[in-house]
């Protein structure tokens, strides 16, 4: 009898052991077929804007030419939202944000572009041009975070983002930053803005010492993009619905 309990025993912490690696498996197939996307939900300027922005950062090409230049893969955008979403819910998100769009109407709207700043990471800076916010802007945020909230996942990796160099150019503090729109950069502390490029802090610090002269623009349109390094829209996923 003892020898037959001690094979008993044996059998169930086989059977058990053979339970958690299926189970361990399982997890791991779930995990591969439901990867994460780092996106930015983004109005598209008009030529107004895409002119400043581009000659902007055609003066930090000059002084850096290590940065980037505003192209077809690094889109001058106005970011709503940044949000790491389960791959496999980007079209309910592409529904979900066209929805929200369709009402607020943001081509109606005449934004203000008020200054320069920057993000430091000394000794360079990541420069954009400031929006001036707006009750639309902190309207149409609020409802896009309410209506992709159940997309949503805590973080990601360099796999999420848009990348050349198999995640190696994707920066730690932007999967901290995706992680932490929400509560870092909306509400009172949205800072709408289009991104102009990376330069050194001598020189951004020139750049915001300049009188800058303020000008209207409006939106031309709206996309979903996949991130890349520098929180840069870099691949188009869907271009939204806008009415006029």
């Amino acid at each position: 009898m003892k020898i037959d309990r001690k094979l008993s025993l044996g059998r169930m912490a086989n059977v058990a052991a053979g339970v958690a690696l299926v189970f361990a498996f399982a997890q791991e197939a779930a995990a591969q077929q439901s990867p994460v996307t780092a996106v930015d939900i983004a109005l598209e300027p008009d030529a107004t804007m895409i002119q400043h922005a581009k000659a902007a950062n055609a003066r930090l090409l000059k002084s850096f030419s290590k940065g980037f230049a505003l192209d077809a893969t690094h889109h001058p955008h106005v970011t709503m939202l940044q949000q790491f979403i389960r791959t496999d819910d980007l079209d309910k998100v592409f529904a979900a944000a066209n929805a929200v769009l369709t009402k607020e109407k943001p081509r109606a709207w005449t934004l203000k572009a008020s200054k320069y700043y920057y993000i430091p990471d000394p000794p360079f800076g990541l420069a954009g041009i400031v929006v001036e916010p707006t009750e639309d802007l902190h309207r149409l945020q609020d409802a896009l975070i309410k209506a992709v909230e159940p997309y949503t996942v805590k973080t990601g990796t360099p796999a999420a983002f848009f990348s050349e160099e198999d995640g190696r150019d994707i920066q730690k503090s932007l999967i901290e930053y995706v992680a932490n729109f929400v509560t870092i950069a909306s509400g009172k502390k949205f800072n709408p803005h289009v991104t102009i490029g990376v330069g050194t802090e001598t020189y951004l610090n020139q750049m915001l010492a300049e009188p800058f002269p303020s000008f209207t623009f409006s939106v031309a349109g709206a996309s979903i993009y996949q991130l890349g390094t520098f929180g840069t829209a870099r691949k188009e996923l869907k271009a939204l619905t806008l009415p006029p």
